[in-house]
């Protein structure tokens, strides 16, 4: 047996309680946004328009999640740390609650769940438009998280299913762009961020296929 095959057969792998403690720690680290954002509401520093604000930030938080998903893979194999990629779902779905939120408080608190209003934004403002294009497509990817749902598609389907991820960040990032008025500076970093992580996925693609 290979030697590196040794090391890697008989290098000890964390404890439960080791796992279940960088597991509490993604969840905090994932929860502490929200927790800061209720603060900041409750001590009525949100700004002018604390609404405003308050839907803007749960929404780039979403956002900044599904980027950090996005930046796991790479991150696991650039550093040789595959067991990274097992806080990808958790990191996921984090995300997708935030960007539940951001909708959910858009929809309730700004526009007092007026449909009628809803469906006009979806029509006339660009931005709702992709925003919400961005989040129907999240949706099947949220629910077919589970294993279960990796058994019942099959692993290939399931993959090819979650590579709308894709377009779903794209379409998050230029609702984000479109959304800001003065300041386009932070869409811009998040543009960039995901064209790093969509070229390292591209040239990694490449280079597997010229090894085979």
């Amino acid at each position: 047996m290979d030697a590196s095959v040794k090391r890697a057969a008989t290098r000890k792998r964390p404890s439960k309680t080791q796992d279940n403690l960088v597991y509490a720690a993604v969840w905090l680290a994932c929860l502490a946004p929200l927790v800061w954002l209720a603060w900041r509401g409750f001590s009525g520093d949100l700004g002018a328009n604390p609404i405003e604000t308050l839907i803007r930030q749960i929404g780039v938080w979403g956002l900044r999640l599904l980027l950090v998903g996005l930046a796991i893979t790479p991150a696991a194999r650039i550093l040789k740390k595959p067991r990274l990629v097992r806080f990808r779902r958790t990191i996921g779905l984090f995300a997708f609650s935030y960007i539940c939120l951001h909708l959910l408080t858009y929809i309730g608190v700004d526009l007092f769940f007026d449909w009628g209003q809803l469906w006009k934004d979806i029509l006339k403002r660009p931005f709702i438009t992709l925003g919400m294009a961005g989040f129907v497509l999240l949706v099947p990817l949220a629910v077919t998280s589970t294993n279960g749902w990796v058994v019942r598609l099959g692993r290939a389907t399931w993959q090819r299913l979650h590579w709308l991820l894709y377009l779903i960040v794209p379409l998050g990032v230029a609702h984000y762009y479109l959304l800001v008025k003065a300041d386009h500076r932070p869409p811009l970093v998040y543009a960039a961020i995901l064209a790093v992580l969509l070229g390292w996925r591209v040239w990694d693609a490449w280079r597997r296929r010229v090894r085979s």
